[in-house]
């Protein structure tokens, strides 16, 4: 049997599979994937990988009692053993009080990121779009080190109640890290696609090439607040700090920055600026997502901040029930508004400001302000009369994206990035800042 699934397969095996079920309710998650990838360094390729996985995992509940187990065998023996150990389990556990049960059957939108392009992607085909990489970092004699992974595969959900739910999806990230000889100068760049034809790796390389060359002989500058262009690789790994946090029970348990004194929360409040909205949208074209979260309730399109209103947080069904409201699933992804500006737009419209490559070590300081911590890296630069001047020493930063979000000067055009912290991709637009807060001086690259 093949590792990827159509839906009509799928569903045949998890019907199977729930046949063997003597449990009051139960509830199969199956998953297929197949991955490769290429790392290099040292401007040569040093390992070419693959991966392979099929996995099933069954949860039988007793009452309140549940117990989940795992394989990655499809015969009928190997099945119907994981269905009784699951079994077997959850007769041993103790009551979960937050058990809601499985989901009756629902209705989902049609999405879609399954794309061929990158499902018939070959070891040949990704040596090629690495070789043109390494090509252009050789030519200019200097030193690139990066990952390429492509990957398909599918999700698939079905319980006793005749829920069934099922989502395909590829997707390739391309990630480059450019060095000059001497060490002294650093660029970056990373990409993001469900479709292999959007990568263009001589492109991307480029741009880590251009920010490589022109951050040797770094200056200092003194630690303070200044105007800062965030590209969206640096904005991504501090704005997705809000998204984590929108959990209404850490809110309402006075857990998070979405609290507030009393039991109450940030819910229907303005924390940011007016032109801030994030929402998700499982069909949008450029950045698909499964249209059912990991419990089977449907995904649509969700505003979360509207024009910087904090509309939604999310609520599991164990906790939407404590509170009498309906339940709000996690979003499956994540896309923030943007404006009509470019990057070079935003540069010429700057008198003294620095740009941000990338972001890195990102450390929380004060959940309950979301202050965070990390430093600058792999092309930081100094903006004067809407020029870039020169190259500066990266910076240590101690900034919250809520107050950074307040601080809004421009928001640029939106686009696919990756997350150089969590992989997540999400679409962000670069955005300038004022009074952003370096508060040290960092000698790395």
């Amino acid at each position: 049997m093949s590792v990827i699934l159509t839906e009509a397969e799928a569903k045949a095996l998890l019907q199977k599979v729930l046949s063997y079920s003597k449990a009051d309710e139960c509830e199969v998650n199956l998953l297929g994937e197949t991955r490769g990838n290429l790392r290099y360094a040292r401007n040569e390729v040093s390992t070419s990988g693959a991966l392979t996985n099929k996995n099933l995992a069954v949860q039988s509940a007793f009452g309140k009692k549940v117990g989940v187990a795992t394989i990655d065998e499809f015969d009928d023996a190997s099945i119907e053993k994981v269905v009784r150990r699951s079994e077997e389990l959850a007769k041993l556990a103790p009551e979960n009080p937050e058990y809601m049960g499985v989901l009756e059957p629902q209705q989902y939108i049609k999405s879609d990121g399954y794309f061929e392009s990158t499902a018939s992607v070959t070891p040949d085909k990704r040596a090629d779009a690495v070789a043109k990489s390494l090509a252009l970092s050789s030519d200019k004699k200097l030193t690139a080190a990066g990952f390429l992974e492509d990957a398909k595969g599918f999700t698939a959900l079905m319980n006793s109640k005749g829920l069934f739910a099922y989502y395909r999806n590829t997707n390739v990230n391309f990630s480059l890290t450019v060095r000059t000889d001497d060490g002294t100068g650093s660029g970056y760049v990373a990409k993001g696609y469900n479709d292999f034809s959007k990568l263009d790796t001589a492109a991307a390389t480029k741009i880590a090439v251009q920010k490589s060359l022109g951050s040797v002989g770094a200056k200092a500058l003194e630690p303070g607040k200044y105007t800062v262009i965030l590209e969206p690789t640096a904005a991504a790994v501090l704005v997705e700090n809000i998204f984590f946090g929108m959990d209404a029970r850490s809110a309402d348990e006075g857990r998070s920055f979405f609290s507030k004194p009393g039991g109450k929360t940030k819910l229907g409040e303005k924390i940011v600026d007016e032109r801030v909205t994030f929402y998700s949208d499982p069909t949008h074209p450029d950045l698909p997502a499964a249209a059912w979260s990991g419990d089977g309730q449907p995904q649509g399109k969700m505003l979360w901040i509207d024009k910087g209103v904090v509309k939604n947080l999310t609520y599991s069904r164990f906790w939407a029930q404590k509170k009498g409201v309906k339940p709000v699933p996690g979003p499956n992804n994540m896309i923030m508004a943007g404006g009509t500006a470019t990057l070079d737009e935003m540069i010429k419209s700057t008198k003294r400001g620095i740009l941000v490559t990338k972001l890195w070590y990102i450390r929380s300081v004060d959940p309950q302000t979301l202050l965070l911590t990390g430093l600058t890296r792999d092309g930081t630069f100094y903006i004067e009369d809407g020029k870039i001047k020169y190259p500066i020493k990266n910076f240590r930063f101690n900034e919250s994206p809520i107050i950074m979000l307040n601080n809004l000067e421009t928001l640029g055009i939106p686009e696919r990035v990756v997350s150089t912290e969590t992989n997540q991709n999400y679409i962000l637009p670069p955005m300038k800042i004022r009074e952003f807060t370096f508060s040290s001086l960092s000698d790395a690259v």
